[in-house]
């Protein structure tokens, strides 16, 4: 197997540590604060991951998000996902979260989050319900 970025890293960069995972600032943030919550066993998919290590990472989540806030008060918002599989942008086969703060006014139109990841699906218009 070649070296693993999430197997083989230097502890300095350890924020924490759960029991099936851990946490780490990303190498290239999206934006100040960008937190990967990577599990210590080598997964290449989110869908393989164990219930254990799925909690331990929501978990692991939560956790740093509190910390965030408590950090930098201008955070409103975050955005929180996992790249699984090769169409879908991941690009290092080894399951990460990305969790994401994100700041008033740090894109000109939020709308639609995650959804921005196919741009003409970004902005839709609400059926009504009836």
């Amino acid at each position: 197997m070649d070296t693993c970025l999430f197997c083989d890293f230097d502890n300095e960069e350890l924020i924490e540590e759960g029991e099936h995972c851990y946490a780490r600032r990303d190498g290239y943030p999206v934006s100040e604060h960008h937190t990967l919550i990577i599990p210590k066993r080598h997964v290449a998919s989110y869908f393989d991951l164990s219930e254990e290590e799925v909690l331990d990472m929501f978990r692991m989540t939560r956790l740093m998000k509190q910390r965030i806030e408590a950090l930098d008060s201008t955070v409103g918002g975050f955005n929180a996902g996992v790249n699984a599989g090769k169409d879908a942008g991941q690009s290092i086969f080894h399951v990460h979260l990305h969790l994401i703060p994100r700041r008033q006014g740090d894109i000109d139109n939020p709308q639609g989050g995650v959804r921005g990841v196919i741009p003409s699906k970004r902005t839709y218009v609400r059926r009504s319900k009836g």
